[in-house]
């Protein structure tokens, strides 16, 4: 999977780095085959203003399907990484999930018959 980090208005540790790839290769290790590319961009909204004001914005492009791009802000960089992960995760999911249509009940046919030849 190619993750690409962009941080342009502060460098990025090593730490940061591995923390941000080990949430995302968790999160989308079910569909690395159908995963072209990830962007991850980190920022600050408000500078030295303080707040709720570290964003992760998340790009998932897929192989035949529409890009996710999921966002997540909160004062600590790491939980802003954390909450877009976990919801990049569900997102890709549920996307991968319907390009490969509805799945019928394993427990149930079809249609149901009460009697012989009548459909309920």
């Amino acid at each position: 999977m190619d993750i690409q980090i962009e941080s342009p208005q502060f460098p990025t540790t090593t730490a940061l780095t591995s923390y941000l790839k080990r949430r995302l290769q968790d999160h989308l290790a079910f569909g690395t085959e159908r995963i072209r590319q990830v962007e991850a961009h980190l920022s600050d909204v408000n500078g030295r203003r303080g707040g709720q004001d570290k964003r992760c914005r998340l790009i998932v492009r897929l192989n035949q399907a529409p890009e996710v791009v999921v966002e997540s802000t909160d004062s600590d960089l790491y939980v802003a990484i954390r909450r877009s992960a976990d919801r990049v995760g569900r997102a890709v999911k549920r996307s991968i999930g319907k390009r490969l249509g509805p799945r019928r009940r394993r427990d149930r046919p079809f249609f149901e018959q009460d009697e012989p030849g009548i459909l309920a």
